[in-house]
């Protein structure tokens, strides 16, 4: 990989020699534009010492003094590629020794006293102090905390699943019946947007121009809530939303009474739902089996992602609700069901993919 032999034309200098993994990795840092100043200068003197290049020739082509590319040079011949690394530099002493760091993990991943729900670095160098006796400051418990990446305050959820088994088959059901339909049935899938608040701003928010985002009111009037069911048409993508006063069994079937109204007879439909109360209550369940042609098909638990029609209710929210300035609940009302007749004249159907990857932790 490299020598230590003088080479002529160089006095006094180290000769480089780079095997191909070795230039490899060098190369790749000189260039790069994510790598460090500091990484790219030592690649780039060790790259030019392997041509035959004198510690004064690399210094004249490169913002580096003779000492340094020596110094490189000279590292890289000795200890290669991790001769280019930063050596341990002593600092000062350790003022705390492990048992007084262990005691901030131990608290740190113990249960909070007092009532308390999450720890805080005063709280952590309170405990220390009292339990090995050291005076930390709060500062140090955090840069201990910080260097192992243990951050007591964050606190990631997970879910539980009862039965997996019943998971995959009520997914396994729901894509079946996107990918394929049955032949002449219709392919629904319906659920409720509730609690949209109609909120206006005290001052009118001014647009965006070149070179500054737009500005809005900090503060807003509310003037009410509105809900929203809505039915997606999975074949064709379009969507019949209606605003309801109740979120419950009887205004859920009523509206299912409209739809089976208007669907021509002897239509198969089938529906796909997830486990809200008005889905799953009594009267809904007497309703389905006093109409056979309705088929529904239920979500996993906790997964009503698996429903279709929340992609229509995340693009309603990001065009409408996210950033809109309503007068009053009629107004929301009026401009959702604007966004919604607009949406169904361009209207297609989702396309859903599956690349069989991991999602990655943000």
């Amino acid at each position: 990989m490299d020598g230590n032999k003088q080479f002529s034309g160089a006095p006094g200098a180290v000769a480089v020699e780079l095997s191909a993994e070795v230039r490899t990795p060098l190369e790749r840092t000189a260039t790069s534009a994510k790598a460090s100043v500091r990484d790219a200068l030592r690649a780039r003197i060790v790259l030019a010492a392997a041509e035959g290049d004198s510690n004064a020739e690399i210094a004249r082509s490169l913002p580096a003094s003779i000492n340094t590319v020596r110094k490189w040079r000279d590292r890289f011949a000795s200890h290669g590629l991790a001769g280019l690394a930063d050596a341990d530099r002593s600092g000062r002493p350790r003022r705390y020794g492990g048992l007084v760091r262990i005691a901030v993990v131990a608290a740190a991943t113990s249960e909070v006293p007092d009532g308390a729900d999450t720890w805080t670095h005063a709280a952590i160098a309170e405990r220390v102090a009292t339990t090995v006796l050291a005076p930390v400051s709060a500062a140090w418990a955090g840069r201990v905390l910080a260097d192992l990446d243990l951050k007591p305050h964050k606190v990631t959820g997970w879910f539980t699943r009862r039965d997996t088994l019943e998971f995959w088959e009520r997914a396994r059901d729901i894509c079946e019946l996107y990918r394929n339909p049955p032949h002449g049935a219709v392919v629904l899938s319906i659920d409720e947007k509730t609690a949209i608040a109609a909120r206006s701003r005290k001052h009118p928010t001014s647009r965006a121009t070149p070179g500054r985002a737009a500005r809005r009111e900090f503060e807003y009037v509310r003037h009410g809530t509105a809900s929203l069911i809505a039915a997606l048409d999975v074949r064709s993508g379009e969507v019949l939303t209606e605003a309801i006063a109740r979120n419950d069994a009887a205004t859920f079937t009523a509206f299912l009474d409209r739809l089976d109204a208007v669907i021509a007879p002897g239509t198969q439909i089938h529906v796909v739902l997830d486990n809200g109360s008005s889905h799953t209550a009594k009267h809904t369940k007497r309703w389905l089996a006093d109409h056979p042609r309705w088929h529904a098909h239920f979500t996993p638990p906790h997964a009503s992602w698996l429903n279709q029609v929340e992609l229509v209710f995340s693009a309603l929210t990001r065009r409408v609700l996210r950033h809109g300035d309503f007068a009053d609940r009629d107004d929301l009302i009026d401009k959702m069901d604007a966004y919604m007749i607009k949406r169904n004249e361009t209207a297609r159907p989702f396309k859903w993919t599956y690349a069989a990857s991991p999602l990655q932790a943000a």
